[in-house]
């Protein structure tokens, strides 16, 4: 029997690869995003850091996003790949950022999601900051909020707390949502180093479905706890909003508040689960954002308490 969680490469390219690890690998995720695909490979290819691979993992499309991946991949065979889930499945976001990341040859692993696009100094620009700050695990940027593509407005998002300095671990955790106020990053705007990545077990596979909305999160919880990261001011990414995404059909289904309690459940479990210490801090305020789902009427007037106590006082 195949092994469900090894990968199945496809094209030309099949099995391609230089002697010479690259120094990135580009991982692009994608489900019946035909809409969108070519656009998102495009913003990667037009990167002025040439020292990567691509690999795209198809999570079981039934549309032509298979074939356009399947087209670059037979062009540039030796750069570019396509991955597929065992017996061509589909088992969700986690479990595709996971192949890819097992995949993955570079030091460093950057996620694109297939409706997202990066500026063309992305790669650059991340791995310099890893350059200059070698003890650091993950570079994260700004987000533009990108809906001038229907002629919308954009609107751009300072991520983190702090910017353009370590960020030692758990502040981030107890500064960023989904715990803190400060704006949280964007997977696709992810680089984090891989064996970092491994050493955390990578994705958590069991949030599917509508749960997919906090998959990223769950990662990024176990990554500000155990890693030293960097939020830096600069933008390097249009995050795609439409209306088929899973923040929007989430939303829509009125579902957000029951997925985030399965979030802090599991975030509470997780730490429960740690051999060593955890911050005290973070136990608090996993408590304290559990007890807040699961009595909305009393959490309101403690947000508002919240806000108060975070406004300053005026001279």
């Amino acid at each position: 029997m195949p092994d469900p969680r090894r990968p199945e490469l496809s094209g030309s390219g099949t099995g391609a690869k230089s002697d010479r690890s690259p120094r990135v690998s580009v991982v692009i995720i994608f489900y019946n995003a035909a809409d969108y695909l070519d656009e998102a490979i495009q913003s990667v290819l037009a990167q002025d850091f040439g020292d990567f691979e691509l690999l795209m993992v198809d999570d079981g499309s039934t549309d032509a996003s298979s074939a356009i991946a399947e087209a670059y991949s037979r062009e540039t065979p030796d750069r570019i790949r396509c991955l597929r889930h065992s017996n061509g499945s589909n088992r969700g976001m986690s479990a595709s950022r996971n192949l890819g990341l097992e995949t993955a040859r570079g030091e460093f692993v950057a996620f694109i999601d297939a409706d997202d696009r990066w500026s063309s100094a992305k790669l650059r620009e991340q791995i310099d900051v890893f350059d200059r700050y070698p003890k650091i695990d993950a570079v994260f940027g700004s987000v533009n909020y990108w809906r001038s593509w229907t002629g919308g407005k954009d609107r751009p998002v300072r991520t983190g707390h702090v910017q353009n300095q370590p960020v030692l671990p758990p502040e981030a955790a107890l500064s960023l949502y989904p715990l803190g106020s400060a704006a949280a990053p964007c997977p696709s705007d992810l680089m984090v180093r891989r064996s970092a990545a491994m050493r955390l077990g990578g994705f958590e596979e069991t949030f599917t479905g509508p749960l997919q909305l906090y998959e990223d999160q769950a990662f990024l919880a176990k990554l500000y706890l155990h890693s030293t990261v960097f939020f830096d001011e600069r933008c390097w990414l249009d995050y795609r909003q439409h209306d088929a995404s899973c923040v929007a059909s989430v939303s829509r289904d009125g579902r957000y508040d029951e997925v985030r309690r399965h979030f802090l459940c599991w975030f509470a479990e997780y730490l429960a689960s740690r051999p060593h210490p955890v911050d005290e801090r973070v136990k608090a305020a996993v408590e304290r954002a559990l007890f807040r789902s699961r009595h909305p009427l009393v959490a309101r007037p403690l947000r508002l308490a919240d806000k108060l106590r975070r406004k300053p006082a005026r001279a």
